[in-house]
């Protein structure tokens, strides 16, 4: 079975759903910001922080890289990790690539006020994802499906990518 890439902007529930999906399907759940973490010893926030956005993104390819050669996982990457064409090149190999999708109000709401966010860790959070959100969006584009998860459930999204992969 190929992977089912799950990817998108922050907030809008790629974990939390790559992981009931995995169990649904009884596959192998990977999130690839903990595989950063573990691969640093420290959390994503740290690595921002101590040694800025480029060495996250280049401990990101290299994850997504060892991942990707396999099969039968639902991975959930980082909001930005599609933004690279490599990136997106080799989780598109072995993998069928979905976007969650979430309108900004309910994206502000999930991601709540604090600052574990490197990226909109600033003081108008609305904007900075709005704008975030505008770089990134033709990248999202390029996923084999979309699904808009503002106004449903973890399971409804499920029940969704269910059809979708089966």
């Amino acid at each position: 079975m190929k992977n089912i890439v799950i990817t998108g902007f922050m907030g809008t529930g790629k974990t939390s759903v790559g992981r009931r999906l995995a169990k649904e399907l009884n596959l192998k759940f990977i999130d690839t910001d903990d595989l950063i973490e573990k691969k640093a010893g420290i959390n994503i926030h740290e690595i921002f922080a101590k040694f800025g956005e480029g060495y996250f993104r280049l401990l990101e390819s290299k994850v997504i890289h060892d991942i990707s050669s396999h099969t039968g996982m639902v991975i959930a990457t980082g909001g930005g990790a599609i933004v690279n064409p490599l990136n997106f090149e080799a989780l598109k190999k072995n993998g069928t690539i979905i976007c969650l999708t979430a309108s900004i109000d309910a994206i502000f709401s999930r991601v709540g006020k604090g600052d574990e966010r490197p990226l909109i860790s600033q003081d108008d959070k609305r904007e900075a994802i709005s704008a975030l959100l505008k770089v990134r969006e033709p990248f999202y584009k390029k996923a084999d499906f979309t699904i808009d998860t503002t106004a449903k459930s973890i399971g409804d999204v499920v029940k969704e990518l269910l059809k979708i992969v089966r």
